[in-house]
């Protein structure tokens, strides 16, 4: 194996040897100014550090992200059109706005991951999440409430799947539409809502306000932003992790060398400090699954985000 690799770089013919001549767009399914298109961004900047070419950045918004993603699979698979995923493609296929699913991509590195957190309003009974999750089955459906995002979003599914993880029905919290955190967090102030499922630092400036407070973080590990904020398998028993995640991804049938020298880099931008502290001011969690491991992430979302959309009565297709 090691043998042919050297072969392939030595080769003045190699596509390998010479990737990448020439500039590399990466798609992005959503709006500029976006957090998908900030973190795209910074990774795009370090990949023209690591291959000396320069990495255009291309919005291709709509559907719901369903155009942009659809592009990132289809497009010539040699490597100078790469994407940047979001969840979103694991519940398309289940939602029926696509044929394609999330194992259907070239996985080339996670590089981040953002776990929904537990919040509720400040004056709430609730301290912890077992407790809470004492209350929501002993009360009738509907009872309880969510909001801060769409239905079927990341942190709704991220939410239903705690609570079906701890043996709760999900459809017995009705979730009410939003249209993001901010409108939903107001919600809960106001008593409209008991719980928001979004991450950390949305709920943030509602914390410093005195008017919400996380009581579980979705995730395997503390945030180190929020280190008094405990894991749901701290406050449960149970383990647990979910939320929102962005990586880069190539078409399917993506040249295996050149895929290979791809993860590399994003691996390199990964870990740089650069990243690092940008995605940490910006209250971004990190994440740095190389190919393998963001294959089996992928298929795990395919198959978890199927379960629960089925749950929930949201979904298309039948598991």
């Amino acid at each position: 194996m090691m043998i042919a690799a050297a072969g392939l770089a030595v080769s003045a013919g190699s596509a390998f040897a010479e990737y990448p001549e020439r500039s590399i767009t990466m798609i992005v399914a959503w709006n500029a100014g976006g957090g998908t298109d900030a973190i795209a961004r910074i990774v795009a900047a370090g990949l023209e550090k690591e291959f000396g070419v320069t990495v255009n950045v291309v919005n291709k918004p709509g559907g719901g992200g369903v155009i942009g993603h659809s592009e990132m699979l289809t497009t010539r698979p040699d490597g100078y059109t790469i994407g940047f995923a979001s969840a979103e493609i694991a519940s398309y296929y289940w939602a029926g706005n696509a044929q394609f699913q999330a194992t259907d991509y070239t996985p080339l590195g996670l590089v981040n991951f953002d776990p929904a957190a537990f919040h509720v309003a400040a004056d709430s009974e609730w301290d912890d999440a077992a407790t809470a999750l004492e209350a929501i089955k002993s009360q009738p459906a509907g009872t309880y409430k969510t909001s801060g995002m769409g239905a079927g979003a990341a942190y709704h599914l991220a939410f239903a799947g705690f609570l079906k993880a701890n043996d709760v029905d999900p459809l017995l919290v009705t979730h009410v539409p939003s249209q993001g955190a901010a409108p939903g967090f107001q919600e809960l102030a106001s008593g409209g809502v008991q719980i928001i499922p979004s991450s950390l630092p949305e709920g943030l400036s509602m914390m410093q306000a005195n008017r919400s407070k996380p009581i579980a973080v979705l995730s395997e590990e503390r945030s180190a932003a929020f280190p008094d904020v405990p894991t749901v398998e701290e406050a449960t028993g149970v383990p647990f992790a979910g939320g929102t995640w962005r990586g880069v991804v190539g078409p399917e049938g993506l040249e295996p060398d050149v895929a290979a020298t791809i993860s590399d880099a994003v691996a390199a931008v990964a870990s740089s400090e650069e990243f690092k502290t940008f995605m940490n001011n910006q209250g971004f969690g990190t994440a740095a699954y190389g190919p393998e491991e963001f294959e089996q992430f992928l298929a795990n979302q395919h198959a978890s985000v199927g379960t629960i959309m089925n749950d929930l009565g949201l979904a298309q297709r039948q598991e």
